[in-house]
């Protein structure tokens, strides 16, 4: 089992290039937020916790957060990759922790790097299919019919928070406590930058070139 972090701003590009990877190689994409939602919704022990922090507008704690991921985890097999998660050192400290109890690693961290005006201006062209969760971008990568989905023909739909004060304050929550992992990584020899500037498949065989 390899294990894969895609870590970057939000708009950086890793959704997209998780998609390939699961077509292409059958990667299983793991989003603790997906998680999240799937304990709430089967009303497990730790979803009804999840729910009660929710309606508290705060964060699931970290405890709470790798349970689930673990749980989760004897559920799955095959190759992984990691979007979203870990958020923070402590996350990283204690997946590396968890991981190490299965007997598995984190094999590769993709650090997604990119100019923050690039990121403002993909993120408010940025279109979502609310069925299966493919995103397109109204200029950079629209759908073959103008506001659906080419998979499910579902309307697309733009996200709420997807507008350029939304996109800031997300943007300074990630640099205050994601981009410290930068370093984290670096510091395990397991962390490579891929230029995210790049357009077209110049992401892609970045990519490639680390995993093959």
């Amino acid at each position: 089992m390899r294990n894969i972090i895609l870590l970057g701003a939000p708009g950086s590009g890793k959704g997209t290039q998780s998609e390939y990877l699961v077509k292409q190689f059958g990667f299983t994409h793991l989003s603790t937020g997906n998680i999240i939602r799937d304990n709430i919704e089967r009303k497990t022990p730790l979803g009804v916790l999840c729910q009660q922090y929710s309606e508290q507008g705060q964060l699931v704690p970290d405890d709470i957060m790798i349970q689930m991921v673990e749980n989760h985890l004897q559920t799955i097999t095959g190759d992984l990759i990691w979007d979203g998660f870990p958020r923070t050192i402590i996350q990283a400290e204690k997946l590396d922790q968890l991981l190490q109890k299965l007997h598995s690693k984190i094999d590769y961290t993709l650090y997604f790097e990119i100019n923050e005006k690039k990121i403002i201006e993909r993120i408010i062209g940025r279109l979502t299919c609310p069925t299966c969760g493919l995103t397109y971008h109204k200029t950079a990568l629209p759908p073959k019919v103008q506001g659906v989905c080419d998979n499910d023909q579902t309307p697309l739909v733009q996200r709420k928070d997807d507008n350029e004060a939304k996109i800031k304050i997300r943007l300074a929550a990630y640099h205050n406590d994601t981009a410290p992992l930068v370093q984290y990584y670096l510091n395990k020899q397991v962390l490579t930058v891929i230029d995210a500037d790049m357009e077209g498949h110049a992401v892609w065989d970045q990519i490639m070139a680390v995993l093959k």
